[in-house]
C-alpha cells in the first residue's frame, strides 16, 4: 500500500507556487531572526559614555556592553559614597561616612572606619614603609599648610617644621581580622579564600592627620572597575582626574591607547596601548602656585615638608590589580626621583615611564614596546 501526501496530492502548478510561497516565507524569517541578532550585536557592542565630576576632578566612563548606561549611573553614587569616606578636612554629611575625617578629628581614639578606607591605609602603609617614607598617609598637616586644593602659598618655615614629626606613617594603627571570602570562578562555582580586613584605627599622637589625596583618584578608578566587573560589562574606560581604569576587551580586540599628557606643554606627549589594568600620572605641572620668582608645586615630599627636588617632571605608572596603588606609586616615584623609583616598582611587579627636567623619557623593560613617542622636545633614554 503507498502512501500519498496531501502535498503530492495537489496539481503540479500549485505544488510550486506553495513551495515557492514557503521559500518567501522563510527568507522573511530569516531576515528579520538576522536583524534581531545583529541588533542584539550592534546594541552590545555600542560605545556609551557618561561624564561627572567627583573629587575635584573631572569623570569619563566610557562602556562597551548591556546596561551601559544604569551601570555608569552606580558608578556614579559610589564614587560620591567613596568621596565622603576618603575626604580628610571637615566635611558636612553623614558622621558615619566621613572615615577619614573622623578618624583626625579623633584624637587618638580608635574609630570604626568601612572596608573599603581600612584596606586603602593598609596599602597606604606599607607604600610608605617600602618606599622609606617618600609616601606617607600621614601628611595631612603639611598639606594643610601648603593648602594647594584652596588657597596655596609658601608657608612660613617654622609651621613646617613645628608639624613635620606630625608626619609619621608608623604611629598610624590599624585593627585587622582575617575572614574567609567566597572567590567565583569561571564555571560558577566558589572557592572559599582567607582574607583580611580592617575595620578600626587610630592615629596615636593628637594633631595627627591622614591625607590620601595621592591614592584617591586610583582609589575611585578600582571602585568604578569593581562594579563594572559586578554588572557584566564587556569593556570600559574609566579615568578620574590622572588616573585611568581599563577594564575587560574592547569589541574590536584592539589594545587600549591611553595618551601621555605633555608634562611641558598642552596635549600629549605620547601614547601607550595597554591591556586591562591601572594607570596613573603624576606631575608638577598639575597643581602649583609662583612666589618671588620661584615656582612650588603640589608634589610635597614627606621628609621634608616641602615640594619634591628630584629631577622629575612626571611619572606615569602602571599596576594589574590596584588603581589605588598607581596613583600612590605615583607619587612616591616623583619624590624618589628615577634611580630609586625604578627601583620601588621593580619591587612591585609594576610599570612606569619618568620624564626629567632636560626631557629625557625612561621607560621599564615591560613599557619599551608598548610607548610610542609623539611630542617634540623629548627623547627617549
Amino acid at each position: 500500500m503507498s502512501f500519498t501526501s496531501p502535498e503530492q496530492a495537489l496539481p503540479p502548478e500549485r505544488r510550486k507556487a506553495k513551495r515557492f510561497a514557503l521559500c518567501l516565507t522563510l527568507a522573511a524569517l530569516l531576515l528579520v531572526l538576522g536583524f534581531g541578532f545583529f541588533h542584539f550585536i550592534s546594541r552590545a557592542n555600542r560605545e556609551e559614555s557618561l561624564d561627572s565630576f567627583v573629587m575635584g576632578s573631572y569623570v569619563r566612563q566610557t562602556l562597551w556592553g548591556p546596561k551601559s548606561q544604569d551601570t555608569m549611573l552606580e558608578v556614579c553614587v559610589r564614587l560620591a559614597e567613596l568621596e565622603a569616606h576618603l575626604t580628610w578636612r571637615d566635611f558636612v554629611g553623614e558622621e558615619s561616612q566621613r572615615d577619614v575625617a573622623n578618624l583626625n578629628h579623633a584624637r587618638g581614639k580608635k574609630v570604626e572606619i568601612s572596608s573599603e578606607t581600612g584596606t586603602l591605609l593598609a596599602e597606604a602603609q606599607e607604600l610608605a614603609k617600602r618606599s622609606g617614607g617618600a609616601f606617607d598617609p600621614t601628611i595631612g598637616p603639611v598639606s594643610a599648610l601648603w593648602s594647594f586644593d584652596e588657597s596655596p602659598s609658601l608657608p612660613d618655615p617654622e609651621a613646617i617644621a613645628q608639624v613635620l614629626p606630625l608626619v609619621d606613617y608608623t604611629k598610624l594603627s590599624l585593627d585587622s581580622e582575617e575572614y574567609l571570602e567566597a572567590v567565583p570562578n569561571e564555571d560558577g562555582s566558589h572557592t572559599d579564600s582567607l582574607g583580611v580586613r580592617y575595620p578600626a584605627a587610630s592615629l596615636a599622637v593628637p594633631g595627627m592627620a591622614v591625607d590620601l589625596g595621592a591614592m584617591g583618584k586610583g582609589a575611585a578608578c578600582g571602585a568604578a572597575v569593581e562594579e563594572y566587573r559586578q554588572a557584566g560589562v564587556k569593556a570600559a574606560v574609566v579615568t578620574v582626574g590622572g588616573s585611568v581604569g581599563l577594564f575587560g576587551k574592547k569589541p574590536d580586540r584592539k589594545p587600549f591607547r591611553v595618551s601621555v599628557r605633555d608634562p611641558k606643554g598642552e596635549g600629549s606627549m605620547g601614547v601607550l596601548e595597554l591591556t586591562e589594568g591601572f594607570v596613573s600620572t603624576s606631575g608638577s605641572y598639575e597643581k602649583y602656585f609662583e612666589e618671588d620668582g620661584r615656582r612650588y608645586h603640589h608634589l610635597l615630599d614627606p621628609r621634608t615638608g616641602y615640594p619634591a627636588e628630584s629631577g622629575l617632571v612626571s611619572v606615569t605608572v602602571w599596576c594589574e590589580d590596584s588603581g589605588a596603588l598607581s596613583d600612590g606609586l605615583a607619587t612616591a616615584c616623583f619624590v624618589l626621583g628615577l634611580e630609586d623609583g625604578m627601583a620601588l616598582l621593580e619591587s612591585y611587579g609594576a610599570q612606569g615611564l619618568f620624564v626629567d627636567e632636560a626631557g629625557i623619557v625612561t621607560l621599564t623593560p615591560g613599557w619599551a614596546e608598548r610607548f610610542s613617542l609623539t611630542g617634540e622636545g623629548y627623547t627617549i633614554g
